[in-house]
């Protein structure tokens, strides 16, 4: 999830924030500024270690990193039609590609890398970025939405069908043919994203009122979450956690909305044995007499837990992630800070905010102070993947003493990581041909 920001806040080259955005298992956070780009681990509470920083590409507005990789994207207001593939561990750039109008939004998994336009998406092959499809029947689409599965197995990507609709186009990005459309709102689309197996897939419209979750491939509704009701909003990030069981969503408003995706199931319901079941029954049950938008409202569930923000109006993101062994709610906002919440996973509430790290300059600030030594809750979502220690080499395979990579050369098959890549194992990436220079690819239309 990428935001890009309108306006920056008071200070100096290096004091102005223009974009965030998390990696695709949100295990870091990249960081566009005036001045480059930063990217940040996300392996602790306590401390925001800086893992890469550049001046050498100013005024960026589009940053993506591939999962731990050291692959990073970069496009730049100095060039905003040009992608920039850096390798940044070795400070070299792997290739870079040209564009008819500005870049808008980047997508990556380990398989494809989507360069979104205002009206067209284009589909690379990451392995050597061969231009595989253009993607020309998109209706104007000037914030760039899209989505990308992370799941490199199916690659399915979304984008809006409509400009007065919230449908959805469901495409597959391996056998590069449309799957379906989803009619998900009425109104016109606001955010859209996949879960990390891509079997599901919520979305938002511009209203922020409503946020609905498809089934991939066939698209249909399995959850309906209500965020509010007395006013519109815009919502700035939709995502769900890693094991799918819950979805996040910030908007510019100082709440953040956190649904528990429960279990469905096609069995009968169980007969209330309380007072308060058999009048929750008898409240559904009229529902049914009552008119359809009453009815879908009363059918909505709401957040199962909520984070506060201090500010309102202000460009943010957020994320759900295990951290320490515990689950967190992190939101990286516009004001330049890193907020940290801890989330309970079993009876959900408030989150309580325990840390917030300067994204800009140095230094941490403590909001709120919590012993996060605390015996850990039993949980099935901080569940948290071994992540083996490994140390990198001093030269990749398929690339020069200097690290740029060997014309003509593709990196050895075994460098592309396919399960979880480790923080400290910067070197696994996808194997890249070197494409030096401004490149515009043929393009297949669809």
């Amino acid at each position: 999830m990428e935001a890009e920001a309108a306006d920056g806040p008071p200070g100096g080259i290096e004091g102005t924030l223009s974009c965030f955005s998390f990696n695709q298992d949100c295990t870091s956070l990249a960081i566009g500024t005036k001045a480059g780009y930063k990217l940040f681990s996300l392996s602790s509470v306590e401390r925001l270690d800086q893992v890469h920083g550049s001046n050498e590409i100013p005024d960026v507005y589009i940053v993506e990193r591939l999962f731990s990789s050291s692959l990073v994207v970069v496009v730049s207001r100095t060039k905003p039609r040009q992608m920039n593939v850096y390798h940044f561990k070795k400070g070299t750039e792997i290739c870079n590609y040209s564009y008819s109008s500005n870049i808008l939004s980047i997508r990556l998994n380990r398989q494809r890398l989507l360069v979104c336009l205002e009206e067209s998406i284009y589909i690379h092959n990451i392995k050597d970025m061969k231009l595989l499809k253009t993607i020309l029947d998109v209706p104007a689409n000037p914030t760039g939405l899209c989505a990308l599965s992370i799941n490199h197995s199916n690659s399915y990507v979304a984008y809006p069908g409509s400009l007065t609709t919230g449908e959805i186009v469901l495409y597959d990005g391996h056998s590069l043919k449309t799957v379906c459309t989803i009619a998900a709102h009425e109104g016109t689309l606001a955010a859209v994203t996949f879960n990390a197996s891509g079997s599901k897939l919520a979305s938002a419209s511009e209203k922020g009122t409503v946020i609905r979750v498809f089934s991939v491939p066939d698209g249909q509704k399995l959850y309906e979450f209500r965020r509010g009701m007395k006013r519109y909003v815009t919502i700035s990030s939709l995502v769900f956690s890693m094991d799918s069981q819950f979805l996040c969503a910030s908007s510019n408003t100082e709440t953040v909305h956190i649904f528990k995706l429960e279990h469905l199931t096609n069995s009968r319901p169980e007969e209330p044995s309380t007072w308060s079941g058999y009048m929750g029954k008898m409240f559904m049950a009229a529902s049914n007499y009552l008119p359809a938008q009453v009815s879908d409202m009363m059918n909505q569930d709401r957040a199962f837990a909520t984070g506060r923000l201090n500010f309102s109006g202000q460009r943010n993101i957020c994320t759900l992630s295990t951290i320490q062994k515990l689950p967190r709610l992190l939101v990286a906002s516009l004001d330049g800070n890193l907020y940290i919440y801890n989330l309970d996973p079993q009876d959900g509430g408030e989150c309580v905010l325990i840390k917030t790290h300067r994204l800009l300059g140095s230094g941490t600030t403590e909001e709120n102070k919590e012993n996060d030594l605390r015996p850990s809750l039993p949980q099935s979502y901080a569940a948290t993947v071994a992540r083996p220690s490994s140390s990198s080499a001093s030269t990749v395979p398929g690339y020069s003493e200097d690290g740029g990579a060997l014309r003509g050369e593709v990196i050895p098959e075994h460098e592309f990581a396919t399960g979880p890549v480790c923080l400290d194992d910067e070197n696994e990436f996808p194997p890249i041909i070197l494409c030096r220079g401004s490149q515009k690819g043929k393009a297949k239309q669809s």
